[in-house]
């Protein structure tokens, strides 16, 4: 297919059925565009953490928060990892520090420079590590800033009795609302299903209310859903935290402040955001595919024409829509980034944004996962540029290697600057150390000659 670029509105007119699409300015655009960010604010318990994995599976960004944070660092089995869990073990709680400081690192990790994140749990009601202005402060000056904000609305006495009537299994520890157990509640259901008797729906009252029996006698309440604690929780959000949050609310563009129910079901919810967000034209990141198929081994000897045609068949998003080779063919982005050729593996490929990308091996794969961005950007692919001169002493060789490193953009290897101070610091070292054993050998031997000739004196004697 090819691409006609115009400049001008009458070249548009000279070809009217032109098509003005640059696909590679368009994939650059995105490669360099910001990532959208949300924050989502709300009474406690009113329903931000719901929500934010609700947008995150739809929206693919990263979820910020404490427990699955605290969850990935001790399934990676990491130095910190193995410290967190230590001090779970003992008995100990983690400190908001770390906490904090754990979640910062992933503010500003790879994966969310790429797919951006959602944050529910700043600022919070612990004052330990930061107060509430430090931790408004903190989410003001972030390198990426929260695109939409998203405030969850709940009178006080709904949001209190609500949470007053959360029970938890005991088991399994799900948490079921008050129309899940509630003796009130399930009679009204009893009576609406004589009704539903007549409509052939008597089977799944039922099986309905048999459950609702049998989790009724494992259900237990927590001391936090209590309702005198939920009330001071909810007066301490609102003296403590509220102020702050209204005035960031207020200076935040009001055409990216999503206001919400907080007495509307998730669902609604959900779907009310992803509306709005369809409105405000916002495009998520783009996703990476792995390319594997389960029923055929590709042979890594394999062509490369022949690779890319059994690629471009897997794992297709709609019937006909192949994937395309990208200009890097079969090298790895990753290693070519950092200057080296290396082919990539049948096993490690992946699309995105439409095109096949071989990686050389499962850790460029895991970095490319990532965050692709860097290693995608112009002026790559450039082919690594290594040139090594060589002549006689003043042969103009550091002239020419100034001029092709600033022609092509590479780094200048000077043996001078580089290796000779090397050994010339571990010439230094062998001869002070060489120094040193023979001052000591002479001295020994100076000692020894001493003390042989006053014995000799003390025999003569």
């Amino acid at each position: 297919m090819t691409f006609w670029i115009m400049n001008s509105r009458e070249g548009a007119e000279e070809r009217p059925f032109a098509d003005i699409f640059n696909e590679d300015e368009a994939e650059e655009n995105l490669l360099l565009s910001k990532p959208v960010c949300f924050a989502v604010f709300g009474k406690p318990g009113v329903g931000k953490t719901t929500l934010a994995r609700q947008i995150t599976q739809a929206w693919k960004c990263i979820r910020v928060e404490a427990l699955p944070i605290l969850e990935e660092q001790i399934a990676s089995e990491t130095e910190s990892g193995l410290m967190l869990q230590s001090l779970l073990l003992s008995g100990q709680s983690i400190p908001d520090e770390l906490v904090t400081k754990l979640m910062l690192e992933k503010l500003n990790s790879r994966e969310v420079s790429h797919f951006g994140y959602i944050i529910t749990e700043m600022p919070s009601l612990s004052q330990d590590a930061m107060t509430t202005l430090q931790q408004i402060e903190l989410i003001k000056n972030l390198n990426l800033k929260p695109d939409v904000i998203i405030n969850i609305k709940c009178p006080d006495y709904d949001l209190c009795r609500r949470i007053s009537g959360q029970r938890q299994h005991s088991s399994t520890g799900h948490l079921c609302g008050r129309d899940q157990w509630d003796p009130e509640i399930i009679e009204s259901r009893r009576k609406k299903g004589r009704d539903a008797q007549k409509e052939g729906k008597e089977e799944a009252f039922i099986a309905e209310m048999q459950m609702a029996a049998e989790i009724l006698q494992h259900l237990v309440q927590r001391s936090e859903d209590y309702l005198e604690n939920i009330e001071n929780i909810v007066q301490l959000y609102k003296e403590m935290i509220l102020p702050s949050l209204e005035e960031v609310m207020a200076e935040h563009n009001s055409q990216y402040l999503i206001e919400l129910d907080g007495n509307k079901p998730p669902e609604e919810l959900f779907m009310t955001v992803m509306d709005r967000l369809k409105y405000l034209n916002l495009k998520r990141a783009a996703v990476l595919t792995k390319l594997q198929s389960a029923e055929e081994e590709i042979n890594d000897t394999m062509e490369n024409d022949e690779l890319f045609r059994r690629l471009a068949s897997y794992k297709l998003i709609a019937p006909r829509y192949r994937w395309r080779r990208s200009r890097w063919g079969r090298t790895c982005p990753v290693t070519l980034k950092e200057g080296n050729l290396h082919p990539g593996l049948p096993d490690f490929s992946v699309s995105f944004l439409g095109k096949i990308y071989c990686l050389s091996s499962e850790e460029a794969l895991k970095t490319f996962l990532l965050n692709p961005r860097p290693y995608l950007l112009p002026p790559m692919p450039a082919p690594p540029f290594k040139v090594f001169i060589f002549g006689p002493q003043s042969s103009g060789k550091t002239t020419l290697s100034g001029l092709l490193a600033e022609n092509y953009g590479g780094k200048v290897v000077d043996y001078v600057k580089a290796v000779q101070p090397r050994f010339d610091k571990a010439l230094e070292s062998l001869v002070r150390n060489t120094i040193a054993e023979a001052t000591e050998a002479a001295i020994t031997a100076v000692k020894e000659q001493l003390l042989t000739q006053l014995q000799a004196k003390r025999q003569g004697v």
